[in-house]
């Protein structure tokens, strides 16, 4: 089983996953970390990632990005009717109210969903973790702002499901930071003890986020969290790209908004130029080229000009700090450390405010780019039965305060109950028994609607469709405080008392009096009450229809699903195609260049000029009739390129190796013819071997010394543009073949020579007993030494030898 963190960002994705014992930030196709949200369209098939980003300028009406905001909201919506307006690209209504992407692809108007174009993003992020990891891809964790709503979650996972990616969990940004950071810690306190408080800060392109966690031996729980959804590093690049719009139209009289591209080319510049300007406080220049009007321009800017210019932005960031405080009740003192990630906690004037504000230097220990996509892979690991991940609970907490209402059964007026209040803890489960006689209508909706950055309250509308006369029933309704972020195979399932005082209609678990207590209340001196006849209660499990405020419905998604899978074929088939095509351009580049290098000797002259002016036509039939063709013709075409190179390309091969074969079957062959001499001359290593198998040694390096002679003599009186007598594997056969014939003869060991066994008697060891085998001679036919008394096999008798 594969597992994968996605951090999907507004601006750019990392893909983590979990291998050889850790977490391991993985490349794309480019050696690059970074993935951008980007995705272009053109007439034979998408781009996606950094291809896509590139033809940003000069596709821009196809091209799309910083999509992900759009996600669960309506066309209506102000904040999409404000964003429209800075787009390349254009944004219509879908049928369904949501917002449409209109692009141009494969030569046709197409209207895309913000579901399918984020699958889209999905499947180039599935594609790359595969193609490293080497196995197909399904369980991931996603990450999210800590402040997208029920509705936006729930847009997420279905475009997760239009890929086929099994979501275990959408976890939001500032967990996943918090969760790298803790777990790898090995000096948190221990679970009786005060725990460590650490902050969190994250300002990314598009959004800035900040919580505060504590952290214990095993665990984190996230106390509280606060945020500016529209305050990011897009917002610095907009005052940089107002400040030279406005100088550009005064030095070059140039209004570069009224161009896309030049406008799209600006952003560019002005990014590079906030970049260079956090580590450069000097003046830096910013110069394009053929601006507009074959114009160019040219501008500058430091760092204290650049503060000044986005003062109003810098004072933004102590609100969500001063929010973050006030809901979790600390002091600045209560704070251990204070961690920043994120591209734009880069910019000095960034830093120094958090700093001020905690009173305290910033921690950067961990990456600022990757910490989110880190953390989403260790919650899969978690979460997966496929890995051992050491014990780390933890604990989320829910950013907005929601509510149930329901209708009486005889009044007109409602009851209202909050069910979760800000930052309760996450994953987390409450029951909810609602005592009715008839159907009723149940609404789940945030209670802060003011302090939720979406425009609408209700989460959910639920409906019992079904009554079974004559019978009370109860009602169970689980709401899980994490939305549409936690698949029920992950929830954690808790009890809790309500937050609010209930209404006499709704109890709670907690909060009912079991029969034997109330018996207990009983006065003694009461007299005993009529036996009342049994009322049956039964429990009858309702279907409820739930009326969600943004979901796909079943067969809208499955419409996407096919259109995705239609699409990644078309974009396989293209690729194929292309790399067709490109096969047949390298091979006309290498072999033009060899014909007049190392390939020349091995091709007659007019052979060599036809094949030159082949590869010639070819190369202009590639940029003519041949610019736009199907996969089979580049491949027919390769291979009439083929029939004439191939036998000069095997040519060059075969004298490049055919000398060291020839010198390594010659070096066999002297060997062999050596032994064999050895033999002959009665060579004590070789006395051992039979002679009728030296004969086989012989006649083999006999036969393959004359195949050689042969071969080498037949090679040498042909030229180097004509095909070689013998190949190269040829020669190779024969080197097998001697090595095989001879090896196992030359090779034999030699038979072991058992000394004889000396046998003791009563006078000491009889050691003439076989005198008359080993008279005179040793085991290696020598005249045995004579030392220290010492008595060997062959010694006679005489030698004398004390047993005391």
């Amino acid at each position: 089983m594969s597992v994968v963190g996605l951090d999907v960002g507004s601006q750019s994705c990392y893909i983590a996953v979990a291998r050889a014992g850790g977490i391991e930030t993985i490349a794309n196709e480019f050696s690059d970390r970074c993935t951008p949200s980007v995705i272009s369209f053109g007439s034979k098939n998408r781009t996606i990632g950094v291809a896509a980003k590139n033809q940003q300028i000069t596709h821009a009406n196809n091209t799309v990005s910083n999509f992900k905001r759009f996600h669960g909201r309506t066309f209506n919506d102000p904040f999409i009717q404000k964003e429209k307006e800075n787009l390349s690209y254009d944004l219509v209504p879908m049928k369904n109210g949501g917002v449409g992407i209109k692009v141009m692809y494969m030569d046709e108007e197409h209207l895309f969903s913000v579901e399918q174009i984020t699958a889209m993003l999905l499947t180039k992020l599935k594609e790359t973790a595969e193609n490293n990891l080497k196995k197909p891809v399904t369980d991931c964790v996603i990450s999210v702002p800590s402040f997208f709503t029920d509705a936006e979650r729930r847009s997420v996972l279905d475009a997760a499901q239009i890929v086929g990616l099994n979501c275990l969990r959408l976890m939001n940004d500032m967990t996943a930071v918090a969760l790298n950071y803790g777990i790898y810690k090995q000096d948190l306190p221990s679970p009786d003890e005060k725990p460590r408080i650490v902050v969190f800060v994250d300002m990314g392109h598009s959004a800035f986020q900040v919580s505060a966690c504590a952290f214990n031996k095993g665990k984190l729980k996230v106390l509280g969290t606060a945020f500016d959804p529209f305050l990011g590093g897009k917002n610095f690049d907009e005052k940089l790209v107002e400040h030279f719009c406005a100088e550009f139209k005064t030095k070059y009289k140039l209004d570069a908004k009224s161009k896309i591209r030049a406008l799209l080319r600006l952003y560019q510049e002005c990014e590079k130029l906030k970049k260079l300007m956090s580590s450069n406080s000097t003046d830096l220049p910013l110069n394009i080229e053929c601006f507009m009007n074959d114009k160019d321009v040219s501008g500058k800017m430091n760092r204290s000009q650049f503060e000044e210019l986005c003062a109003e932005l810098l004072q933004k960031i102590e609100v969500p700090l001063y929010s973050l405080m006030e809901q979790t009740q600390l002091k600045v003192e209560d704070v251990s450390a204070v961690e920043i990630v994120g591209g734009t906690t880069r910019i000095p004037a960034v830093k120094e405010k958090i700093a001020k504000f905690f009173g305290k230097d910033i921690s950067t220990t961990l990456n600022a780019d990757e910490a989110v996509a880190r953390g989403c892979a260790l919650q899969c690991a978690i979460l997966s039965p496929a890995f051992k991940v050491r014990e780390f609970s933890v604990t989320d907490a829910v950013p907005f305060p929601i509510s149930l209402v329901w209708n009486h059964d005889s009044e007109d007026t409602e009851g209202v109950h909050e069910v979760f209040s800000r930052n309760h803890a996450a994953p987390f489960s409450k029951v909810l028994t609602f005592l009715r006689r008839g159907p009723f209508e149940l609404e789940a909706f945030y209670s802060d609607p003011l302090g939720v950055p979406y425009p609408e309250a209700k989460i959910v509308h639920l409906l019992s469709t079904s009554f079974v006369p004559g019978l009370s029933f109860q009602k169970n309704i689980q709401q899980d405080n994490s939305e549409a972020g936690t698949q029920p195979q992950v929830q954690t399932d808790g009890q809790q008392t309500s937050q609010s005082p209930p209404s006499p209609e709704l109890t709670s678990e907690e909060n009912k009096i079991p029969d034997a207590d109330k018996a207990n209340e009983k006065k003694v001196d009461q007299p005993p009450e009529a036996k009342k006849p049994k009322i049956k209660v039964v429990n009858v499990e309702l279907p409820i229809e739930a009326n969600l405020v943004w979901q796909l419905g079943k067969d809208l998604l499955n419409m996407y699903i096919e259109t995705e899978g239609k699409m990644i074929m078309q974009d396989k088939l293209e690729k194929e195609r292309n790399d067709a095509k490109n096969a047949v351009e390298e091979y006309v580049y290498e072999f033009r260049d060899k014909l007049c290098g190392p390939y020349e000797k091995f091709i007659c002259e007019q052979e060599h000029q036809n094949f030159l002016r082949l590869l010639t036509e070819t190369e202009d039939w590639l940029y003519e009739e041949g610019e736009d063709q199907a996969k089979q013709a580049y491949v027919d075409k390769l291979e009439e390129l083929m029939k004439i190179g191939t036998p000069v390309k095997v040519r060059f091969q075969e004298a490049e190796e055919r000398p060291k074969l020839f010198e390594e079957l010659g070096q066999r062959l002297q060997h062999y013819a050596k032994i064999a001499a050895d033999f002959r001359n009665k060579d004590e290593k070789y006395n051992h071997i039979d002679e009728s198998e030296m004969k086989k040694v012989e006649k083999s390096v006999n036969e393959v010394m004359e195949w050689m002679n042969s071969i080498m003599n037949a090679q040498a009186k042909k030229s180097l543009d004509q095909d070689p007598v013998v190949r190269a594997h040829e020669i190779k056969a024969k080197v097998k073949e001697l090595n095989n014939a001879c090896e196992p003869v030359v090779t034999q060991p030699k038979p072991k020579i058992e000394s004889p066994k000396l046998e003791r008697t009563p006078n000491g060891p009889n050691i003439d007993k076989k005198e008359e085998d080993l008279e005179g001679k040793n085991n290696f036919g020598a005249e045995p030494p004579h030392q220290n008394g010492e008595c060997y096999p062959n010694e006679k008798s005489s030698v004398n030898m004390d047993l005391d």
